[in-house]
């Protein structure tokens, strides 16, 4: 008597989700991007200005030279290259 009290109930649940999973629309495929957009804007009010991918990149690079000389690995790489990129 006390598995059918549970066990009636699953079923039913079972067979509801499977139910509903088959009504569900198949994914169609990706709406065109919109022709016209407003621009995103620049710099955040209120946060630093990013600079460009090339200047990180360089400052990036050159922050892991520095560290390479110090032979810093791990954690202490990671703290020195953080403060350098913020210099």
């Amino acid at each position: 008597m006390n598995l059918s009290r549970y066990l009636l109930p699953m079923a039913a649940l079972a067979m509801m989700t499977g139910y509903a999973a088959a009504q569900m629309p198949a994914p169609s495929a990706p709406a065109a991007k919109p022709a016209a957009t407003a621009p995103a804007p620049t710099a955040p009010s209120g946060k630093k200005a990013m600079t460009s991918s090339p200047d990180r990149t360089a400052k990036s690079k050159a922050c892991s030279d520095q560290a390479d000389q110090k032979g810093l690995h791990g954690k202490a790489r990671k703290k020195f290259r953080d403060a350098c990129k913020k210099a």
